[in-house]
């Protein structure tokens, strides 16, 4: 794999997020904040601090999720509908690196966006005087980005051979079943039936378990919720080799795939 062709790909990808006014998003979150800022005092008694903490966190994954899931869906399709996908592959540009390339360079994207949101945000709390545990946040956003380049790899794994409105579906169905996976495994447990136990431990097995990268909570109420640290190199280990093999499986659809 060419690095330098990746990073040509990368740039492209970044380039023509900004160009789609794609950061206007930020806006929107400032806007958010804001409004829960001005609102909370009204509406919470006494609680308005811990509900901003979890309203602003909340506010940084569903924006991140929204770029993640439309743009991601959208990147190889666009391609294909734009018939640039022709040119694309004329060049010494092999599908690894193209596909490759494309994550990057919106998880670049991603990496910019909730750098922003996450300075509002603390800028937001630390103007009202809300105390908060600056370290936990901080480790909490960094595993909530992890989790949106883990959607990022699975969006462009549909769109590839899919179509963007479907592949939106798809992504978000795994999205929300990636977080209630390991609910259920735990909830069939109590279940007597032998085969209803195999079917959730398969789907456990198969879609990626995401709650393993929420730490809103602990951000919320503190490092002493944390998990050890070894425990939490293994979840960063296991949602970083998620997305190998989900682009890997990209990969190989896109290869076979005929234009």
């Amino acid at each position: 794999m060419n690095v330098g062709r990746v990073l040509v790909i990368a740039s492209n990808v970044f380039r023509e997020v900004i160009r789609d006014r794609i950061l206007y998003l930020l806006g929107f979150f400032g806007i958010l904040l804001l409004l829960a800022n001005l609102l909370l005092p009204e509406v919470a008694a006494s609680t308005e601090d811990k509900m901003l903490l979890d309203v602003g966190l909340g506010a940084i994954g569903v924006t991140g999720l929204v770029v993640a899931v439309f743009v991601g869906t959208g990147l190889v399709n666009k391609e294909i509908e734009k018939r640039t996908v022709y040119v694309l592959t004329a060049k010494p540009l092999t599908p690894a690196e193209f596909i490759v390339g494309k994550h990057v360079g919106l998880s670049v994207v991603l990496a910019v966006m909730v750098t922003v949101m996450t300075a509002l945000y603390i800028a937001t709390l630390s103007l009202n005087q809300i105390a908060f545990p600056l370290d936990s946040i901080l480790l909490a956003v960094l595993f909530l980005f992890l989790e949106l380049c883990l959607v990022t790899a699975i969006a462009i794994l549909f769109g590839v051979f899919t179509s963007s409105l479907l592949a939106v579906f798809l992504t978000v169905a795994v999205y929300l079943m990636g977080h209630l996976s390991r609910d259920l495994v735990l909830l069939t447990e109590l279940s007597e039936s032998p085969n209803i136990q195999r079917i959730t431990e398969s789907i456990y097995l198969v879609l990626p378990d995401l709650s393993r990268l929420d730490l809103k909570n602990v951000a919320v109420y503190g490092m002493d919720l944390l998990p050890q640290p070894l425990e939490l190199l293994s979840n960063a280990g296991y949602g970083l080799l998620y997305i190998v093999l989900t682009l890997a499986i990209a990969t190989v659809v896109f290869s076979r795939r005929e234009f």
